[in-house]
């Protein structure tokens, strides 16, 4: 009986300890932009090599859909940090949602528009008289400046049309050329047997008109009160890049495990892996610097999104983005 009662304290002692353990972490909520892919492999390797844990940091991925805005689950507090376009994020800002840029972790534009090489549409300008299709809804933006750049009205010189969220118009040969992400759409296009050198694609970065994509952002009043536990988020976030970029395999598995049940393939998500890590970690670009946030090209994407109306006002750049939260994660 002796026993019996010294193991049952001793047990109660464990899962006092143990409860004590899990309440040392601090919860923090990411709302992803999308369903879980491999556009967000970092941050599913980084929860599932304990990186997240390692800092102290129980860690909630929430999944993204068609109805759900990163901007506004941010802003009213039901997640802590979002991601997000930077085209998507500056008219929130604009309209007084409490929010700033803290990284960004896609360096370029993942945006091309891809045409049949039958439809003769070589370079940007043989785009005139084309049918042009984009998803609309704050994606357009990159492409509007597309057409300004080569003296093109949307709605004369060309056919500027909403393109649904699969590749059917494309396929079926409704469209002439088409918005395509190189991590998704355009291997869906290759997936259905087209070879690339039947191909022409025309790549908004060599056009100069690309606009950043996904980036990091926080609540401004809980980051006031949490910056290091932001830092924390940012470096263990790092690290679950760096290794998703040198371990495609590894980072799929682990983005498998959250999209069980969905209707992606680990095929499928490989192929995406592999051009989300051109976005991430560039030719050139230094793995070190993953998260940092371009000055010019910050810009360039505030000074379109004001071009195009995205903005009603020149952003405040100050106000929009910050680097404070990378450099206490780099230990700056």
């Amino acid at each position: 009986m002796a026993l019996s009662l010294l193991l049952a304290a001793c047990s109660k002692d464990n899962e006092s300890s143990a409860g004590t353990s899990s309440e040392k972490l601090t919860p923090i909520k990411l709302q992803l932009k999308w369903v879980p892919q491999a556009q967000f492999a970092g941050y599913f390797v980084a929860m599932e090599k304990g990186y997240f844990k390692d800092e102290g940091l129980d860690v909630t991925i929430v999944p993204g859909g068609p109805d759900i805005v990163p901007e506004q689950q941010v802003s009213n507090g039901a997640a802590n940090i979002g991601i997000g376009w930077v085209a998507s994020l500056l008219p929130h800002q604009e309209q007084g949602l409490p929010l700033v840029q803290i990284a960004q972790m896609y360096q370029k534009s993942g945006l091309l528009l891809v045409s049949k090489k039958e439809k003769g549409i070589q370079t940007a300008e043989d785009l005139a008289g084309k049918k042009v299709g984009n998803w609309m809804g704050g994606n357009e933006f990159e492409l509007l400046a597309l057409f300004d750049k080569y003296g093109y009205d949307q709605n004369k010189d060309l056919s500027f049309v909403k393109q649904g969220f699969t590749m059917d118009q494309f396929l079926g040969g409704d469209l002439d050329a088409a918005s395509a992400m190189t991590y998704n759409e355009y291997q869906v296009v290759l997936e259905e047997g087209i070879s690339e050198s039947d191909l022409n694609v025309i790549d908004m970065n060599d056009e100069g008109v690309a606009m950043l994509e996904d980036n990091l952002f926080a609540n401004k009043e809980w980051l006031s009160e949490n910056k290091e536990v932001a830092a924390k988020f940012l470096r263990a976030s790092i690290k679950g890049w760096k290794d998703a970029v040198e371990n495609q395999e590894f980072a799929v598995d682990a983005v498998m495990k959250a999209a069980e049940g969905g209707s992606t393939s680990k095929d499928h998500q490989l192929k995406m892996m592999s051009e989300v890590a051109k976005l991430v970690v560039p030719e050139g670009f230094d793995a070190d610097k993953i998260g940092a946030i371009d000055d010019a090209m910050f810009k360039q994407t505030a000074d379109i999104a004001h071009e195009f109306g995205v903005i009603e006002k020149p952003a405040n750049l100050d106000d929009a983005y910050t680097h404070e939260i990378l450099e206490m994660a780099a230990g700056k």
